[in-house]
């Protein structure tokens, strides 16, 4: 995960903060309680993240070879492969 866990939890709090104190939401529970599931929420979302870039290392790794031959780079190729197995899944990163 890209974040420490201190950082999400911190984003989380500003973005509860920012919600209830701008009148954007209505929430009767505890502040602590909305954070907890807000930074559930970014938490899993990174993982997802995680969990796609080692797949698409994998997929580079399995072409190694053919990779070397086309004289491209690593950064490219894998972008072009994350892009596209984003828009097959329907994820939103």
């Amino acid at each position: 995960m890209r974040l420490r866990k201190e950082m999400v939890e911190h984003i989380s709090s500003r973005i509860v903060n920012s919600l209830l104190d701008e009148d954007q939401i209505i929430f009767d529970g505890k502040r602590e309680e909305l954070s907890q599931v807000i930074k559930f929420i970014i938490t899993e979302d990174l993982r997802v993240e995680d969990k796609l870039n080692e797949e698409v290392k994998e997929i580079i790794h399995s072409h190694h070879d053919m990779i070397d031959k086309m004289d491209t780079d690593y950064g490219g190729i894998f972008q072009m492969v994350k892009t596209k197995l984003v828009k097959e899944r329907g994820l939103i990163l």
